[in-house]
């Protein structure tokens, strides 16, 4: 078995651990809040509607109007 036979140890002032500083919140005001939700609206609309295809939903609307 190791027997340490250093006199500078124990240390005579250990390193102190500082605590973890909690981040900053993030607080959305009514405006933002509003903007996100019609972002993540059309979004949502965009992920049903682009798989039916771009060019069926214009020659659908020339077909209907002409």
């Amino acid at each position: 078995m190791f027997l340490r036979f250093d006199p500078d140890w124990p240390p005579i002032n250990p390193p102190r651990r500082e605590p973890a500083r909690k981040a900053p919140p993030v607080l959305l005001d009514a405006r933002q809040q509003k903007r996100l939700m019609q972002a993540i609206g059309l979004n949502v609309l965009l992920l049903f509607v682009a798989p039916i295809g771009g060019a069926t939903v214009i020659g659908g609307l020339i077909a209907w109007l002409g």
